[in-house]
């Protein structure tokens, strides 16, 4: 099945309080929203053609973060609009909540970011067997795994600390997401080997290897050339 949606256009009614709390950033994330409005683009990054750039500084990790969210809701959007063959009642319930929770980071960065966000990325997953657990679930685990490695890896760049805050609140989120595909598809495995290290510690990825990653399921193209 090929998804082709404009990620802008897609919206869950949600309250502004209910999104902070799904979001889990609290009363950090109102200081941000309105810290974040006066962020500018960056204009230094030459920019490669058809490949949008996110940026430089704390406005380019936070344009990092959103791209990743945008595709993450964008899947969730599909998995709960066309649930795999036999879907147990409780697993519906478990992907419709993730659902919620990546749509209200997709929406709290694109408002933090104003004028600044980079534009509405579009998914491409025709890749992934909507009809089949095994396929869906699979794709949900590489991609919360990605979102967790993506900001424990970019997360020391951060120089705003209310950021820094809000990064740590979402990837705590983002880390129960991973936790519980894990458990979905080996009971009792809430986290794979391959995502630690020798000390038991959760890996980390440069947005370099992320974005090889999440470019896999985007036509529209990401690039992080500052952090690079």
């Amino acid at each position: 099945m090929k998804t082709e949606t404009d990620l802008t256009n897609v919206n869950v009614n949600m309250a502004r309080r209910s999104f902070l709390r799904y979001a889990g950033v609290g009363v950090a994330g109102v200081g941000l929203l309105s810290v974040a409005s006066s962020c500018h683009k960056d204009h230094n990054v030459v920019p490669t053609a058809g490949v949008t750039d996110v940026g430089s500084g704390d406005t380019g990790i936070l344009n990092f973060a959103y791209a990743l969210e945008q595709l993450e809701a964008a899947f969730y959007l599909q998995v709960v609009a066309t649930p795999y063959t036999g879907i147990p009642s409780i697993e519906l319930t478990y992907l419709t909540d993730i659902r919620d929770h990546e749509v209200c980071h997709r929406e709290f960065f694109k408002a933090a970011l104003g004028t600044s966000a980079i534009k509405g990325l579009t998914p491409d997953f025709s890749a992934i067997d909507f009809t089949s657990r095994t396929a869906v679930l699979g794709a949900a685990k590489v991609f919360e795994d990605l979102g967790v490695t993506a900001y424990d890896g970019i997360a020391y760049n951060i120089q705003n600390a209310a950021y820094l805050s809000i990064a740590g609140s979402i990837v705590s989120v983002e880390a129960r997401h991973a936790a519980l595909i894990g458990n979905l598809i080996t009971q009792g495995n809430f986290v794979s080997s391959d995502q630690v290290d020798a000390n038991g510690l959760n890996i980390s990825n440069k947005p370099s290897a992320v974005l090889v990653g999440a470019n896999t399921y985007l036509k529209t193209k990401v690039s992080a050339n500052s952090f690079s």
